[in-house]
C-alpha cells in the first residue's frame, strides 16, 4: 500500500477513534490487483491464454513488446487454459505477452499507456452504448463511430446480451404493420412485433427490399445490422438505398467481412441490443438484419476454432442454439409498449431452400419471403415468390374479406404458373377450365401488381384496395 496512505499510529494520550476513521478510510481506497495471465499459443484464429481464471465472455487485453493492445473475449477453456478470441487484428503479439482481464463497464485503457495492473476484473457481460443520440449513426460492433462525426456520446449502456423474455409477458401480434411494399403489405401482411426471413441467393434483390422498407415502413425506428457483407456494399446501403431519409431515423450497425468472427457476432447482438432499448422506451422498431447465415458462419469459425465437432454440414451444434437465442430477442413487448419487428435475411447457397441454415431459419421464425432468381434475372421486382412465401400471423392481422382476396389470387396465380408450358405452346383450349380462362385473363394484371418501382411507395390500404380491384 502506498506510504502516504498509510495511518499514522495513535501518540501515548491516545486518539483511538481517529486512526481507525485513518485504517477505515486507507481500506476503502484500496483496490484490488487485476490478474494477469500470458499468452501461450496462437492458433489460427484462438488464442491460449494460462495464469488467469476467468469466466466466459470477460474481456481482456493482450499487451505486445510495442505498439497497441489486441482485445480479446474469453470463448472457451480446458483446465488452466483460456481459449481467446481476438476481436482486432494479432499483429506483433509474441509468446509471453500479458493478457489483462479489465471491467467493461468502466473506460478501457489508453491504446499504447501502462497495463492497469490495479484494476479488478469482473464476469460481466460487455456493456455497449444506446440511447437517442445513436439515430443517424453509423457505428461498429461494439459502438465505435464509422461516420466520422465524432464519438458517440450516450448517457447510458446495455450489455450485449439479455435475458430470455417470459412468453406469458409478450403482446400478441395483433396490429398490421405498414412497409410501404405493395406485395408484402397484401399478399404477405406483416404484424408488428413479427419475426420474418428474407430468403435469397446473392444478386436477387434483398439488399434493395430492405432499403425499401426502411426509407417507407411507417416504424418509428429504423435498426440496421449489416454483418459479414462486403465492406462497399455497407457505403452503398447507407448512402444509395436506405437514403438521407431513411437515415434520419435509423441507426446503423456495421460489421463487414474483413472483421473477425467474433466482431461480426458481437454486431448483430448490438443492434438487437440497441432495437430493445428503443422498443424498451415504447417505440415500434424495424429491425432489419443482413445477414442471419453471416452470423451463424460467424459462430461455426468460433466453434470449429475451439474443438466444437461439426455436425451437420459442418455446423457445430453451438450455431443452432445460438441462432433462436438471437432471434427471440426480438419481438412484441408487454401490452401497451413497444414492439420489435424483425426481417432477418437468409443465403440459401446455391438456392437451395434446404440448406441447414435456412431450414433452422425457417422453423424458428413467423414466416418467410422467397426471392426467386428466375423472376429476378426476367427483371421481375421485387423478385418475391408468390406461391412459396408465407406470412404465419396474417390469419389474426386482416379481415376475412382481405384473407378471401388473398386466397383467390394464389388460387389463379398458382393456376396459370402450372398451365404456363400449355398455354405457351398452344395446347390450351378456351372454354376447357372455366378457372384456368379467368387466370388466363387476370394474370398480366396480377404480375402487374406484384411489381414496383425503387422510387414507388404503397401504403397499406393502398395496397389493399388494389388487391380488391382485382377481381
Amino acid at each position: 500500500m502506498a506510504e502516504s496512505m498509510t495511518p499514522s499510529l495513535p501518540d501515548h494520550t491516545g486518539r483511538w477513534q481517529d486512526f481507525l476513521d485513518n485504517c477505515r478510510m486507507a481500506a476503502s481506497n484500496a483496490q484490488p490487483l487485476w490478474p494477469i495471465g500470458r499468452l501461450t499459443r496462437i492458433n489460427g484464429l484462438v488464442m491460449e491464454a494460462a495464469g488467469l481464471k476467468l469466466p466466459l465472455g470477460s474481456s481482456c487485453r493482450i499487451y505486445p513488446l510495442s505498439g497497441a493492445p489486441v482485445e480479446a473475449e474469453v470463448v472457451g477453456f480446458a483446465g488452466e487454459k483460456l481459449y481467446l478470441m481476438p476481436s482486432d487484428d494479432v499483429y506483433g503479439l509474441a509468446p509471453g505477452s500479458k493478457v489483462v482481464a479489465f471491467e467493461t463497464a468502466t473506460p478501457p485503457p489508453q491504446i499504447g499507456g501502462p497495463p492497469p495492473f490495479r484494476r479488478r476484473a469482473i464476469d460481466r457481460a460487455k456493456q455497449v452504448p444506446v440511447g437517442d443520440e445513436l439515430l443517424g449513426r453509423v457505428l461498429d460492433g461494439v459502438g465505435r463511430p464509422l461516420d466520422n462525426k465524432g464519438p458517440v456520446n450516450t448517457a447510458q449502456s446495455r450489455s450485449l446480451q439479455s435475458r430470455p423474455v417470459n412468453p406469458m409477458s409478450r403482446a400478441a401480434i395483433h396490429q398490421p404493420l405498414d412497409v410501404g411494399i405493395r406485395a408484402i403489405n397484401s399478399l404477405l401482411t406483416v404484424g408488428r412485433g413479427q419475426r420474418m426471413g428474407l430468403f435469397a441467393g446473392s444478386g436477387v434483390g434483398k439488399s434493395v427490399l430492405l432499403g425499401m422498407m426502411a426509407r417507407y415502413t411507417e416504424a418509428e425506428v429504423i435498426v440496421v445490422g449489416l454483418i459479414g457483407e462486403r465492406g462497399r456494399e455497407v457505403k452503398e446501403f447507407i448512402e444509395q438505398i436506405l437514403g438521407e431519409e431513411g437515415m434520419r431515423r435509423a441507426v446503423v450497425v456495421a460489421a463487414p467481412a474483413d472483421t473477425g468472427p467474433l466482431m461480426r457476432l458481437q454486431g448483430a447482438a448490438y443492434a438487437t441490443t440497441i432495437a430493445e432499448y428503443f422498443r424498451d422506451q415504447g417505440k415500434q422498431v424495424l429491425l432489419i438484419m443482413d445477414s442471419l447465415t453471416r452470423y451463424a458462419m460467424a459462430q461455426r469459425e468460433i466453434a470449429l476454432a475451439i474443438g466444437e465437432p461439426p455436425a451437420t454440414r459442418g455446423y457445430p451444434p453451438s450455431v443452432f442454439a445460438r441462432l433462436p437465442q438471437l432471434v427471440e430477442r426480438a419481438g412484441n413487448g408487454p401490452e401497451g409498449g413497444g414492439s420489435i419487428t424483425a426481417f432477418y435475411t437468409v443465403l440459401a447457397e446455391g438456392d437451395d431452400q434446404q440448406d441447414p441454415i435456412a431450414d433452422s431459419a425457417r422453423a424458428i421464425l413467423d414466416g418467410h419471403i422467397v426471392l426467386s432468381r428466375t423472376l429476378a434475372d426476367a427483371g421481375h421486382y421485387p423478385a418475391i415468390d408468390i406461391e412459396q412465401s408465407i406470412s404465419r400471423a396474417m390469419v389474426n392481422l386482416i379481415e376475412q374479406t382481405h384473407l378471401d382476396q388473398i386466397r383467390r389470387f394464389k388460387v389463379l396465380f398458382a393456376r396459370y404458373q402450372r398451365s404456363r408450358d400449355l398455354i405457351a405452346v398452344g395446347a390450351y383450349a378456351p372454354g376447357s377450365d372455366p378457372v384456368l380462362d379467368q387466370a388466363i385473363s387476370l394474370y398480366p394484371r396480377m404480375e402487374s401488381f406484384l411489381q414496383q418501382q425503387l422510387v414507388e411507395q404503397s401504403s397499406f390500404t393502398e395496397s389493399t384496395t388494389a388487391l380488391g380491384t382485382l377481381f
